[in-house]
């Protein structure tokens, strides 16, 4: 028996937008139902370019798309600084709520948007697409074998793109009112998730910012990285930046293998997906090459990844709906663990890149 339709009311215009109202086309259980922009004509103009229901509702406001009872769930994917206010304005209107990276300016915002979410028993989930590739699971599989993999030592990520001109001067993701995280909030986000992914979203006991980042006059980060460190000794390190090649690499060395993944955030191409792994390597006679295990492996996607996670959270929505199930809270959990390790970064950074430890 198919799923019932989750029905979508997109809430802002941005270009990421694009992709999700994509997705949410593909995703079985999903439609867009309605779309709102702070005009009624961009509001309209972003339908027609991206191919939207002819029955889509058109919103001049969002508040206006927020009154419709027959909106369902919202995503939104507007400027960081706006996620408090219309986050907390989705929640206590009813609907679920999958909201785009970084969730918020700090924790303690986020923290307000999660008590919304739960005084209203509305799921919540954030957009970070390449945690529902069946990639990552199966890259998990690898991580959580003892006998090739051993225990985890050190993680080292990196997310850079180099941006053109008008992005450095112009893009939302450089100014302090709208974005005002810069490249830690964007590309930070994707790098430290994906080191607390490979800890088992064990938080840090310290996170040290790493000397020399690069902020634009207004004081926005364009590019910046930190060292992480826990208890039990394992060490991890990241670089993000809005100035360097585009780069999406992930290396997780344990004590007896590695993994190596190259285009963790978006994959190379949509249907597929590889990542490499060595265990019990070493050196020949004369040290002139490797020996041991090493394979590549690739993993087919039925769905786009953004698809996945459209259909994953359109699931949760539907099990509140017709099941009476309560929230799923591992979502705002990981969310709100990747958001402590930011603000902690930006803390370091601000304070000269002393070590700053990790509150829960």
């Amino acid at each position: 028996m198919s799923e019932a339709i989750v029905r979508f009311g997109i809430l802002g215009c941005a270009e990421i937008a694009r992709k999700v109202s994509r997705a949410i086309t593909l995703a079985p259980n999903s439609t867009i139902y309605a779309v709102a922009s702070r005009s009624l004509e961009k509001a309209s103009n972003f339908a027609a370019q991206n191919s939207f229901p002819p029955q889509t509702k058109i919103y001049g406001t969002y508040d206006a798309l927020l009154e419709d009872p027959d909106v369902d769930a919202v995503y939104l994917p507007l400027p960081t600084s706006l996620h408090i206010r219309w986050a907390v304005a989705a929640a206590c209107k009813g609907k679920h709520i999958l909201l785009e990276k970084p969730v918020a300016m700090n924790v303690a915002e986020f923290d307000e948007i999660v008590k919304a979410c739960s005084e209203n028993g509305v799921q919540l989930m954030d957009g970070t697409m390449w945690m529902h590739h069946p990639r990552t699971a199966k890259m998990k599989e690898f991580l959580l074998d003892k006998a090739i993999f051993g225990d985890l030592k050190s993680m080292h990520t990196c997310f850079t793109f180099g941006a053109d001109a008008d992005f450095l001067a112009n893009d939302i993701r450089v100014k302090p009112h709208l974005d005002g995280l810069g490249s830690l909030g964007d590309a930070g986000w994707y790098c430290i998730r994906s080191i607390l992914w490979l800890a088992d979203f064990e938080l840090p006991e310290t996170v040290t910012a790493l000397p020399g980042p690069v902020l634009n006059d207004a004081g926005v980060i364009l590019s910046c990285g930190a060292s992480l460190r826990w208890k039990d000794g394992k060490v991890a390190t990241f670089h993000c930046s809005f100035l360097s090649h585009l780069t999406m690499d992930i290396t997780a060395i344990g004590s007896k293998g590695t993994l190596h993944v190259h285009d963790f955030i978006i994959p190379f191409q949509e249907e597929e997906a590889s990542f490499s792994i060595a265990s019990e390597a070493w050196f020949d006679e004369f040290v002139t090459r490797w020996t041991g295990k090493r394979s590549e492996h690739v993993v087919k996607a039925e769905l786009p990844q953004e698809a996945c996670m459209v259909k994953e959270f359109s699931s949760l929505v539907n099990a509140i709906r017709t099941k009476g199930s309560k929230p799923e809270m591992k979502w705002p959990t990981i969310s709100r663990k990747t958001q402590l390790v930011l603000d902690s970064v930006k803390q370091s950074i601000e304070q000269g890149f002393v070590g700053v430890g990790v509150l829960q």
